[in-house]
């Protein structure tokens, strides 16, 4: 049976390599290297710490031909800095699985292997708002989506909510109202409409047009 990963809670893991500055570079690899040696959770890691410390010793010795310029130096070092970053990436590639199958300690398990922990983005619920719009007497509003196909229904009132005046529905989650009249306060409300049928109207917002 599969387990999914909830994106909320997942832990990502994060290299937090310089690949502009060498010597950062090979410190960060190193790093890398000390944290899986000897790491319980990663007993036969991918690639193998000897595989690692063979290609960070391959990078320095490369960096120091480099920087005595020594002719073809310079090549060989990128050729050895991306074999390594390569290397690091499946490394970094093992940690994630691990973190994955323990998402409890997925963070203390990315740490112990010398790399950082980095949460994903996620994007806050949009909700219900209506704001002035650019020119007098119009009103914009925008709800958070019902689902990849609907269509929205929108109405607002002016009496309090006693009476409700439709406004044109859309397929997005927006629209804008025209011609009200400025200083009155206004309630808005909407429902989405997909294929399983009407849902219920929003909680009315209220709004001072200007």
């Amino acid at each position: 049976m599969s387990t999914t990963i909830s994106s909320t809670h997942r832990t990502i893991v994060s290299l937090n390599l310089s690949t502009n500055k060498v010597a950062a570079f090979i410190t960060t690899a190193q790093g890398i290297a000390k944290a899986l040696t000897g790491n319980p959770s990663f007993p036969n890691p991918t690639p193998s710490v000897a595989t690692l410390t063979a290609a960070i010793t391959d990078l320095q010795n490369a960096e120091t031909a480099a920087l005595a310029r020594t002719k073809g130096a310079v090549a060989t070092r990128n050729e050895k800095r991306t074999a390594l970053y390569v290397l690091l990436l499946q490394a970094k590639a093992t940690v994630q699985a691990a973190a994955d199958a323990s998402v409890e300690n997925g963070a203390s398990i990315i740490q112990s292997a010398g790399m950082g922990v980095r949460k994903p983005f996620v994007h806050p619920p949009r909700v219900f708002a209506a704001t002035p719009g650019p020119v007098s007497g119009t009103v914009k509003f925008v709800a958070a989506s019902a689902a990849r196909r609907a269509s929205y229904d929108w109405e607002y009132s002016t009496d309090g909510g006693k009476t409700w005046v439709a406004a044109a529905s859309t397929l997005q989650t927006k629209t804008t109202v025209l011609g009200l009249v400025a200083g009155t306060a206004v309630l808005f409300r909407y429902r989405s409409v997909t294929k399983t049928g009407e849902g219920d109207w929003s909680q009315p917002v209220a709004l001072l047009v200007k």
